[in-house]
């Protein structure tokens, strides 16, 4: 954790959920949803989903890539899919259980299987082990997931997030087209940012 100069110096932050406990963060400095240039974002959207969408919103106005809108993939402890205009305009999505929260759940909620650790990559489809297994149909569910989404949109899909390498790759040998830029959410929330000190310097 970085640690501030002075008592007057705060970091600019972000969180999915309460504030955490740290001595430089203070609730002046933190984005919410009200700071994220998007129309039509709901107060309850978790932060990492605006600044995700807006994050791939910026960067494809910057390429000239035209579309009428964008599916934003942010692949951590839950796979949220984010659906945004052209215009910015939140659109919904969905929500899936992550790879780290689907080998839990079965770990957990199920006999005799336990959790395989860190998400790895399975070729065989299907696999013997009962590790291997479990990472392979959790891959499997999570690519079903996005297919659908992509299908049922008929947009552009921009991968983020821990997980988006791995599944990035999955859906490529699959000819499926992805856009993956895996730091969306820090791009956005450094666009944001940007935009409030401007707006304080003026």
């Amino acid at each position: 954790m970085l640690q501030p100069k002075s008592k007057d110096y705060f970091l600019t932050w972000a969180a999915v959920g309460p504030q955490p406990i740290c001595d430089c963060l203070d609730l002046s400095s933190r984005i919410e949803n009200k700071n994220v240039p998007l129309i039509n974002v709901p107060h309850w959207l978790g932060i990492d989903r605006a600044l995700g969408a807006w994050g791939a919103l910026n960067r494809a106005k910057a390429s000239g890539m035209r579309s009428s809108g964008f599916l934003v993939a942010d692949a951590g402890t839950v796979l949220s899919l984010t659906r945004v205009t052209s215009q910015g305009e939140f659109s919904g999505g969905q929500l899936v259980a992550g790879l780290r929260l689907q080998l839990l759940a079965m770990a957990q909620g199920a006999q005799d299987l336990t959790d395989p650790g860190l998400p790895f990559l399975v070729q065989e489809p299907f696999p013997c082990q009962t590790s291997e297994a479990m990472m392979r149909g959790s891959l499997q569910a999570l690519l079903g997931a996005l297919f659908e989404a992509k299908r049922l949109s008929g947009l552009p899909l921009w991968l983020c997030g821990g997980d988006s390498a791995l599944l990035a790759d999955l859906l490529r040998e699959q000819s499926i087209e992805v856009f993956h830029y895996p730091n969306l959410v820090l791009e956005g929330m450094v666009d944001v940012q940007s935009r409030i000190i401007q707006a304080q310097d003026h």
